[in-house]
C-alpha cells in the first residue's frame, strides 16, 4: 500500500513523499515526537523506535492475559482473539473479525475450526448470499467469554495502579491518535 502526502510542519520539509505502510509509523513518530528528524539512519536506536516499544508493552501485556486463558481453557491467542471479537460484537463474518483484529485468515481459520470442535462457536450461511459464513458464540462460548472477560477487567485494574489517571487519558488519546493516522 502506498500513500501520497506532505509533511507541513516546517517550510523546508514541505515536499511531497511516497512511502509504503513501513514508513507510515515513521511519520506518525514524526508528527507525536518531532525529534525523529534529528536521528540519522547510522544512528538508529530500536530500543527508542515508537513501533517497536509499543510491539513490546503489547506482547507484555498479552503474555500475561494468555497464561490466564492457556491455562483454564488451553486456548491460542488467535482462538481468544475471536471468542473475544465474537463476544463483544455478536454475530460477524470471519472477514470482518479479520478486518477488526488484524489476523491473518489462515489463523482465523484454524481458531474458528477449533472453536467449533469445543462447541463455544457456530457456523452458519448468511440466508441473502450463501457466500458469507457468520459466527456466533453458543451458550459454552458465552460462559468463557464471560470468565474471560472478568478475568481481563482484573488484569486492566491492575495495570492501571501502575500509571496515574492523568497518564491513562493522555495514553488513550496518543493511542487513539496512532489508530487513526492514514
Amino acid at each position: 500500500m502506498v500513500f501520497q502526502t506532505s509533511i507541513p510542519p516546517e517550510p523546508k520539509l514541505r515536499t511531497h513523499l511516497r512511502f509504503d505502510v513501513s514508513l507510515l509509523v515513521a511519520f506518525v513518530t514524526i508528527k507525536l515526537e518531532g525529534s525523529i528528524f534529528m536521528q540519522s539512519p547510522e544512528k538508529f536506536d530500536l530500543e527508542a523506535f515508537l513501533p517497536f516499544r509499543l510491539n513490546q508493552a503489547a506482547e507484555r501485556l498479552s503474555s500475561e492475559f494468555q497464561q490466564v486463558y492457556k491455562a483454564r481453557y488451553g486456548m491460542t491467542r488467535p482462538e481468544w482473539r475471536v471468542l473475544a471479537h465474537l463476544g463483544h460484537f455478536g454475530t460477524m463474518t470471519a472477514t470482518e473479525i479479520g478486518s477488526r483484529a488484524s489476523i491473518h485468515k489462515t489463523k482465523i481459520s484454524r481458531a474458528v475450526a477449533s472453536l467449533e470442535k469445543r462447541r463455544w462457536l457456530r457456523r452458519f450461511q448468511d440466508e441473502t448470499d450463501r457466500r458469507w459464513e457468520h459466527l456466533e458464540l453458543t451458550p459454552a462460548g458465552l460462559q468463557v467469554f464471560e470468565d474471560l472477560g472478568g478475568e481481563a477487567v482484573k488484569l486492566e485494574a491492575t495495570l492501571k495502579t501502575l500509571i496515574s489517571k492523568e497518564e491513562r487519558q493522555e495514553l488513550l488519546r496518543l493511542l487513539a491518535s496512532l489508530e487513526a493516522a492514514e
